[in-house]
């Protein structure tokens, strides 16, 4: 009989080990970006050829990244998380030693096909281990990641700051990242993704309609999650500069504000996910998000749209996990296939998003451009049905006192 103890502490190693490799996926590829300068300076590119290379990520990304689902259910989230990440950390040498543009683009396009797959994977091994804690963890996970990236940008930039040749840098930071994945390895979860999967209804053969449409409808929530954070990414400090007459380091404070609200949201909504349930929370969410950058759009102000972009991270902060624990959990789906699907769903809506606000911006003004984040929110209010309610199964367990890790 297995010692209850030896299985909670396998189950907290596993925890820590697919954080970490949270924490690696946000921080690689955030290495390069301070240097992107660097890179479009040695090889005297101009906007036009770094713009098509840095596109390539996307490109990759959306394209190779459609297996990983063949690759969890081939060999397991618990193989190729780390394999990727070791892979991810060894073309940022690549990336740096390129000499010449098609070089750089073609490790761009790695980048960006890794880092996909290694999105699916981490994903769906953090589930695997989120259904032994019978309770919410994908927030906080996906907080770590957060925390990665905010890291990984430090690294490069400070690397930036002391003049570190770029070859070293990133080298630097692929040995410590290939170390730590392979010390991660050692305690994720052993056997099948499907281990810790309660038994249920299987479809055999082709999927039903409306499990392909409970798949999209997903995709299209977790979309408008990444386009409204991708929306305040690439347009909220050019509102405030151009919009609102700030100056530059206030024009740079919406987006601070997102990205700090949604971590802080990230890492502390776990408790609150499993009291209330995804659609509950989701809903809460949506309609602050919503409310805020509507009320800042209708009536601007510098302050006010700092703290409106705030809450807005707030209000996203779990629709991401929200939306892979609801795939992850279809009867019928093998593991890491949902997953793959919204990520795709995800990576074209953020194709869209930048030129139409952009279209939009032109036409009628920035502030109707930015109208399709209070649009999002309103679109997520809509698909939060897609979501689950509070955790039938978590609420069992407790009932008859049946301890979690």
């Amino acid at each position: 009989m297995t010692d209850r103890s030896s299985v909670a502490t396998a189950t907290r190693r596993a925890r820590a080990a697919v954080a970490f490799l949270f924490f690696t996926n946000g921080a690689v590829f955030a290495n390069i970006v301070p240097r992107y300068p660097e890179l479009k300076s040695r090889l005297e590119l101009s906007n036009a050829a770094f713009g098509s290379t840095v596109a390539a990520w996307p490109l990759g990304a959306l394209l190779i990244g459609l297996s990983a689902g063949i690759l969890v259910r081939r060999w397991g989230s618990a193989r190729v998380a780390p394999a990727t990440t070791i892979a991810m950390s060894a073309n940022l040498v690549f990336v740096g030693i390129a000499p010449s543009w098609w070089v750089l683009t073609c490790a761009m396009f790695i980048a960006g096909s890794l880092d996909a797959i290694a999105d699916v994977c981490v994903n769906t091994h953090g589930l695997r281990v989120e259904r032994l804690y019978r309770r919410s963890i994908l927030n906080s996970l996906h907080g770590v990641w957060s925390i990665g990236a905010v890291a990984g940008g430090i690294m490069g930039a400070t690397a930036a700051g002391l003049r570190m040749p770029l070859v070293w840098h990133l080298s630097t930071a692929a040995v410590v990242f290939t170390v730590g994945a392979l010390v991660a390895s050692r305690f994720l979860l052993t056997g099948p993704d499907s281990t810790e999967v309660s038994a249920g209804p299987t479809s055999v053969g082709r999927p039903h309609p409306r499990l392909l449409a409970s798949v999209g409808l997903l995709g299209v929530a977790a979309a408008m999650a990444n386009v409204t954070e991708d929306i305040g990414a690439t347009w909220s400090s050019v509102y405030l500069s151009n919009d609102l007459h700030t100056g530059p380091a206030m024009a740079g404070t919406a987006f601070i504000a997102l990205q700090a609200a949604q971590t802080v949201g990230r890492l502390f909504a776990d408790r609150v996910v499993t009291r209330f349930g995804d659609r509950a929370v989701a809903r809460a969410g949506a309609t602050t998000a919503g409310v805020a950058m509507t009320a800042a759009l209708l009536l601007p102000n510098p302050v006010t749209t700092v703290v409106a972009f705030g809450l807005v991270g707030l209000g996203i902060a779990t629709l991401m996990p929200a939306t892979a624990r609801a795939v992850d959990a279809l009867p019928g789906l093998p593991p890491g296939t949902g997953l793959t699907v919204i990520g795709s769903v995800d990576r074209l809506a953020l194709i869209a998003a930048a030129p139409l606000v952009g279209a939009l911006a032109d036409a009628y003004g920035l502030r109707v451009g930015l109208a399709l984040i209070p649009m999002a929110a309103l679109t997520v209010l809509l698909l939060s049905t897609t979501l689950h309610n509070r955790d039938i199964e978590t609420e069992r367990h407790a009932s008859e006192g049946i301890p979690s890790p």
